[in-house]
């Protein structure tokens, strides 16, 4: 089984599967946890396919780089091949996965990155987040969008990686708080006093862009 550690992980899509009939179930992650740590690749590569595209999509709105993205998705999957013979299966196989790239996500060194849009309004957990509101003064003093992007990718950079983090998460992938808070092993309260952190430094980096 080692040499699936020599494998480049790509994101693939999945392919189509015929009906599964009572006797053709698919089988649950416990089963491909098991299989794989008794060394079946093709259990493994199953796992990782059920969560390749969450995991990327987490690390490609934290970084806004896709190669800084892949190298997360690369990583992720790599201690999660190390660390399954010791996986107890105490928490659900997703929950740790997403605890693995969201580590991963806080000890990559970053590429600088710009993002189009955020989200700035101070929100509980289950309110919808309002989008960030260029003013029409502004767009007139801004003419390239792309001096909009530099201001808010600067703005990100101000944030500390947890704070990033809880950001991304809950703005961009749409976690709630509680979720996020067993994603980075703390406590919900924690995970508020980042995102509350990281909406104010937000603001005032941007308090001119914003109605």
């Amino acid at each position: 089984m080692g040499e699936i550690l020599h494998k480049q992980f790509h994101p693939q899509p999945f392919a189509a599967m015929p009906s599964l009939t009572n006797k053709q179930m698919a089988p649950t992650d416990s089963e491909l946890i098991e299989q794989s740590k008794a060394g079946n690749v093709t259990a493994f590569e199953q796992l990782i396919f059920r969560y390749d595209k969450d995991v990327l999509n987490i690390a490609s709105q934290y970084t806004q780089s896709s190669d800084d993205a892949k190298d997360i998705y690369q990583e992720t999957f790599i201690r999660v091949f190390k660390g399954l013979p010791k996986f107890q299966q105490r928490s659900e196989f997703a929950t740790w996965v997403f605890r693995i790239a969201t580590n991963v996500c806080l000890t990559h060194k970053e590429k600088k990155k710009k993002m189009s849009h955020v989200s700035l309004y101070d929100e509980g957990d289950d309110d919808i987040p309002k989008e960030f509101v260029v003013s029409d003064e502004s767009a007139d003093s801004l003419t390239h969008g792309g001096e909009i992007s530099s201001r808010i990718g600067s703005a990100l950079q101000s944030l500390s990686p947890q704070q990033r983090l809880v950001f991304t998460l809950r703005h961009y992938q749409d976690y709630k708080l509680k979720d996020i808070a067993v994603m980075m092993e703390c406590a919900e309260g924690t995970v508020k006093k980042y995102l509350f952190e990281a909406t104010q430094k937000m603001r005032t980096h941007l308090h001119d862009l914003y109605e």
